[in-house]
């Protein structure tokens, strides 16, 4: 089988992505899942720039990996220095890594007007500089900075940039898109008159300012590049890296090409999320292969074929890249969809009766509404167990109240509330950062003494969409809630002209939802003990 290595640059690159920031804990929990997903290179940053990149170069050589090795990022020498005196190369040397990757300049424009040197002198800077680190015992990958610009401007200098790195001992020549304007078919050409000159291991480093990096990347594997360079989830600057979230399912699934532990890729879901959430950036939900939607189905009649076999419309199976599939209930629903649904929540619907096509009305009936279920699987869950006779509600609302004060030059917002739980009344109050939070803590207050369980219950985001803003203060609001208990999540949904009344709806979902799930458990384990089962 072709293997392909894969060099990820995630920490380097993807950190010059608008927004994102990694602390060197951040670079380091990275750098170990990394490792353990199998990439060939982890490019941990450019030591010579800043304090926190050698601290990140510092901590990693203390850290065993497995399989990946560590490449330190930095420059060729600058013209004015001898490579031995170079700050960047000498920061390059003290961050002890096995492998140093070095760019220099391919683009007769660059060498002209970023260097202003002559293109003998910027020859001599990257052999020099590749030399140097050679002797010094170090893996060199040579990066080759704006390689099809300058191939296009000029292509005998840019072949000539290429054999410099070469004669002086690069291990890999990594051709760059830096720009990210090249198209598929002018990358294939260059790529196949490159490798008529040059006859080392060639490598591809594309940015998605075209959105074809994933496209470059993989024509680049199909004309022979063997090193594939880019960043979980395509982070990077301006428009992104490659994606390696795409690049890598690819490779293994539709050309049968190694570049990972195959048994790894069921972990590529897992890897993807872990690095958004450390970067704290909200995962792409449209992303391929990993996203939440990727396997997501909507229309009744997809639904209906999946049910059949999933490759009516599934170009892979979810679980072989981690993630899972999806039903999603809305007014475009059918029975299959229900069907499918009920069954994930362990609920089976008789087909002869009439509560499935009860429930695909009620479902058409509150989207109509305003009401939406893709998010809010918790209402769902509840909709359908009380269609079916197995819900139960765990308490009464006698009443709240919700003030909103100015305070000197702070807004307090203070919720008091009244439950009756079988024939007991708890009447409490409680503050928040704004009248949604006081009413939710008002609640939980109010049942802790009946359900301890909800100590553990907390709210982790929450959406308000105007559903008709013609109509001005009047309008309509969906209010859209997420809540955990620390090991699952639920989102529930609520509607009203008004947003306390909405978030009321969705707050008191998400609490009976706990609950009814709870009370389920415990009564499974019940009857399981009773029949004698091992219940641990």
């Amino acid at each position: 089988m072709r293997t392909v290595k894969i060099y990820d640059t995630t920490l380097r690159d993807g950190q010059q992505a608008e927004g994102i920031s990694y602390s060197i804990e951040d670079k380091l929990r990275i750098a170990q899942k990394l490792d353990e997903f199998g990439v060939h290179y982890i490019e941990g940053g450019w030591p010579g720039s800043n304090p926190k990149d050698a601290g990140f170069f510092n901590r990693i050589k203390h850290i065993p990996l497995k399989t990946a090795k560590i490449a330190a990022f930095g420059s060729t020498r600058h013209a004015k220095n001898s490579v031995a005196n170079d700050p960047n190369i000498i920061a390059l040397l003290k961050a002890e890594s096995p492998v140093v990757t070095i760019f220099g300049k391919s683009w007769d424009l660059h060498v002209r007007d970023a260097l202003r040197v002559t293109p003998k002198e910027n020859l001599e800077m990257i052999y020099d500089s590749v030399s140097y680190l050679k002797k010094q015992g170090r893996e060199v990958i040579y990066d080759a900075e704006h390689f099809f610009d300058g191939y296009k401007s000029n292509p005998q200098y840019a072949i000539k940039t290429l054999q410099a790195a070469a004669d002086a001992g690069a291990e890999v020549l990594v051709l760059c898109d830096t720009n990210g304007g090249t198209m598929p078919n002018e990358l294939a050409k260059i790529i196949t008159e490159v490798k008529k000159t040059v006859s080392i291991p060639l490598g591809i480093h594309v940015h998605n300012d075209s959105g074809v990096a994933v496209a470059n990347s993989i024509i680049a594997v199909e004309h022979g590049i063997v090193h594939v360079q880019g960043t979980v989830n395509g982070f990077g600057e301006r428009c992104g890296n490659a994606d390696l979230c795409c690049i890598i399912p690819n490779l293994i699934l539709k050309y049968g090409i190694d570049c990972i532990p195959k048994e790894n890729l069921k972990r590529l879901t897992e890897v993807s999320r872990f690095i958004a959430e450390t970067a704290n950036m909200v995962p792409n939900d449209k992303q391929p292969y990993v996203g939440y939607s990727a396997f997501a189905h909507k229309g009744g009649i997809h639904v209906s074929a999946i049910q059949r076999n999933p490759e009516t419309y599934e170009h892979i199976r979810p679980e072989l890249v981690g993630n899972t599939r999806r039903v999603l209930v809305s007014d475009q629903a059918g029975k299959s969809n229900v069907y499918f649904k009920a069954a994930e929540l362990g609920i089976e619907l008789d087909k002869s009766t009439p509560e499935a096509k009860e429930i695909v009305n009620r479902i058409k009936e509150l989207e109509n509404l305003g009401y939406e279920f893709e998010a809010a699987d918790g209402t769902f869950e509840l909709l359908v167990k009380k269609a079916v006779g197995k819900h139960r509600s765990f308490f009464t609302l006698e009443g709240f109240r919700v003030i909103v004060e100015k305070r000197g030059n702070k807004i307090v917002s203070e919720a008091t509330i009244k439950v009756r739980v079988d024939d007991k009344f708890e009447h409490t109050a409680a503050e928040g950062d704004g009248p949604v939070d006081a009413l939710d803590h008002a609640l939980r207050k109010a049942l802790i003494e009946f359900y301890p369980q909800l100590k553990k219950v907390r709210l982790t985001d929450y959406k308000v969409r105007v559903l008709d803003a013609k109509a001005g203060t009047a309008a309509k609001v969906r209010v859209l809630i997420e809540s955990t208990d620390g090991k699952n999540e639920w989102g529930t949904v609520g509607i009203s002209e008004n947003i306390l009344e909405a978030s009321w709806q969705a707050l008191v979902d998400s609490i009976e939802y706990l609950l009814l799930k709870e009370e389920e458990t415990k009564n499974r384990r019940m009857k399981e003990h009773k029949n004698g089962k091992n219940v641990n």
